[in-house]
């Protein structure tokens, strides 16, 4: 089967995960309790702003290794706590717009990967059960494992896991049914 034949379900599954996810996070309101409000933001903001941090992501305690764990002091810092992972971004207002193509652009890539697994396990005229559960696992395996990774190793707390993947059923049910109606006949 040519390549080719399965470019349009990779666009419109693109597109439709990408509308999907904005309403999900516009219209629905699961996703307001992603994010927590330090007690003292200000406080907080001023003391990272004084200390010059530049964007990029940042351990504290920070650690420089396994050995360091060893360290009494180091101990000591982990059991005061706090401890965690922050995230710095540029100053100023976010641009959504660059976010928003960076998405679309996942997006593609994920029915892209999805339609070339696609294309390698089935055939032309597959039943569209059959189309419909491949793509789908694919698409989920796309959008949603790194959820997961996130909550082992990030920190991120499991429910913002369990949203992301409720989101990600979402997704790749969209994506399957896309490629089911469009799958091409034998």
């Amino acid at each position: 089967m040519p390549f080719g034949s399965l470019w349009l379900p990779v666009i419109l599954s693109a597109v439709a995960v990408w509308f999907i996810s904005a309403i999900v996070h516009m219209a629905l309101p699961y996703h307001k309790a992603d994010y927590k409000k330090l007690p003292d933001e200000d406080a907080a903001r001023q003391a990272l702003r004084t200390a010059g941090q530049n964007p990029g992501l940042y351990m504290m305690p920070f650690s420089s290794g396994p050995s360091a764990m060893k360290d009494p002091a180091m101990r000591k810092k982990f059991e005061d706590g706090p401890n965690g992972l922050l995230i710095l971004r540029r100053n100023g207002v976010p641009g959504m717009g660059a976010y928003l193509i960076q998405w679309l652009m996942l997006c593609l890539l994920v029915s892209f990967v999805t339609a070339y697994i696609a294309r390698l396990t089935l055939h032309p005229g597959t039943d569209g059960l059959t189309v419909l559960r491949i793509t789908a696992t694919v698409a989920f395996a796309g959008y949603g494992f790194g959820y997961f990774q996130d909550s082992i190793w990030m920190g991120v707390p499991w429910s913002n896991c369990l949203r992301g993947v409720f989101d990600a059923v979402l997704y790749s049910l969209a994506t399957g049914f896309i490629f089911k109606l469009l799958w091409p006949a034998a």
